[in-house]
């Protein structure tokens, strides 16, 4: 019998323990370059890709640095991860992207170029010319920058079928975790006018993951998907709070 929260965890399960084998190879400097781990942060990634699965959508998919989850919940070539994390040709990036830069063809998954926060606005203008169901992945300190900003409110004023997923690990490097108004304390009826989105909270629909559990997931994250991406009428935030290991 299918069980959507197994699914998830099998997902999520995955990305863990690979990220586990990375972190030991770490340890006994088996890499040459530094990796960027994505461990407890898993969850996002795996929920959001059964729900799109479960829904038959096959969105483009823009990563973050942190995406070593983002691409194995999507069902990209684990071996093409694992070459491209030891340099070799045959890595998902012809093993000159490392950690940060991987992207996958197969799976519609564009590699961050590492500037912070700039995979928003790009995915934003991709999904434009496209109009192809996108989501976006970026950390919490990327939510904060200017062009990302100006992004969020192209992106609400042509209407585009885009989801942009905020993955709060606590690392933000530009400001004191006491001032983080804008991710930590998200509130959907004080933003909208910056974002020029019509006051109604049902208009951008978020969920929250704590704890690496799926408490907070709704009963049918179905309701949400064909509303928004699906029916490409409107585009909205995920926000998600996750632990941070390693």
């Amino acid at each position: 019998m299918y069980n959507f929260e197994l699914e998830v965890f099998k997902r999520a399960s995955l990305c863990r323990n690979f990220e586990q084998y990375v972190f030991d190879g770490i340890k006994n400097k088996l890499f040459k370059f530094p990796l960027y781990l994505s461990a407890g942060q898993e969850y996002i990634s795996a929920t959001i890709a059964q729900v799109m699965n479960e829904q038959g959508i096959d969105p483009n998919v823009f990563i973050q640095h942190r995406g070593h989850s983002t691409y194995l919940s999507f069902d990209a070539p684990i071996t093409g991860l694992i070459d491209e994390l030891l340099g070799r040709k045959t890595g998902c990036t012809n093993g000159m992207g490392g950690s940060a830069s991987i992207h996958s063809k197969e799976r519609n998954i564009f590699g961050h170029d590492g500037l912070m926060g700039s995979q928003v606005p790009i995915a934003v203008g991709h999904c434009y010319k496209t109009k192809h169901p996108t989501i976006v992945y970026m950390g919490d300190a990327s939510a904060e920058e200017d062009y990302v900003l100006g992004a969020l409110g192209w992106a609400s004023t042509k209407r585009l079928p885009i989801l942009f997923v905020v993955e709060d690990n606590n690392l933000s490097i530009l400001v004191l975790e006491k001032n983080k108004s804008f991710v930590a304390n998200f509130n959907l009826e004080s933003q909208h006018s910056l974002f020029q989105i019509p006051n109604q909270p049902q208009f951008i629909p978020y969920i929250c993951v704590n704890d690496l559990s799926l408490e907070g997931l709704p009963k049918n994250p179905k309701v949400h998907v064909n509303d928004t991406v699906n029916k490409n009428k409107q585009n909205f935030i995920f926000k998600y709070y996750s632990n941070f290991i390693g």
